[in-house]
């Protein structure tokens, strides 16, 4: 599958948030994101795994834009939130979105859709509209699913047995992009949530149990037109 690089976006400190177009034109696009949160390793391994996967099959035949690492900054300085310590996860323009944070990590920025991370994100979507987002975190195991993407969760389901999770009861999540995608977009967004790395548990071992249902997945029609 070949990809074209987009045009970069820039993080707080100005460093190079680099984005991919595959060549497959389409009016809608299947996002695939991870590093959100600059201390989610986790989900930074395994999407950088599936795209060296995706770059060398020929027959994938889903419009996809891909970013690697959202919160660079965050990503390089090992930390949660970027550089203006605004957790980008918080920070989107849904109805939802507050001033008010439960706890610093979580902090929303002081205003919604302050942060530069944030702007291109969301330029990309109004440029290349999405059909689907899957966005890669780590915490609990679990599919978190917001707007209509049962069926996609239920296959990934079968091959990593994590818990398919509408809500998440007692975590709020105000100006997230699971509440603000479907607003605004009419898009789903699957969250996937993978373990954290633990001495039993490597980045390899995630990626292994994640790797066929992900490659399946890709190989299906499901991200062309979500049910």
């Amino acid at each position: 599958m070949n990809f074209i690089d987009l045009k970069s976006g820039h993080s707080v400190e100005g460093d190079e948030i680099k984005a991919y177009r595959s060549d497959l034109k389409a009016s809608k696009y299947a996002y695939l994101i991870a590093g959100v949160h600059g201390d989610e390793v986790e989900g930074v391994f395994v999407l950088s795994k599936l795209f060296e996967w995706l770059k060398a099959e020929d027959d994938i035949e889903v419009p996809l834009i891909v970013i690697p690492v959202l919160n660079v900054d965050g990503y390089r300085s090992g930390t949660r939130v970027n550089s203006h310590g605004v957790d980008l996860n918080r920070n989107l323009p849904a109805a939802s979105w507050t001033s008010e944070a439960r706890d610093t990590k979580y902090n929303p920025g002081p205003s919604a859709l302050s942060e530069p991370e944030n702007k291109f994100l969301d330029k990309l979507f109004s440029k290349f509209a999405p059909s689907v987002i899957i966005t890669m975190h780590s915490w609990k195991p679990m599919l978190n699913t917001n707007g209509d993407c049962q069926k996609i969760a239920e296959l990934l389901e079968r091959h990593n047995s994590y818990p398919i999770v509408p809500e998440i009861e007692g975590h709020p999540t105000p100006g997230s992009l699971g509440e603000y995608a479907p607003e605004k977009y009419k898009s789903p967004v699957l969250t996937m949530e993978f373990p954290v790395l633990t001495d039993d548990i490597s980045l390899k071992d995630i990626w292994d149990e994640n790797r066929v249902g992900l490659e399946n997945l890709l190989s299906s029609d499901l991200l062309n037109s979500p049910e």
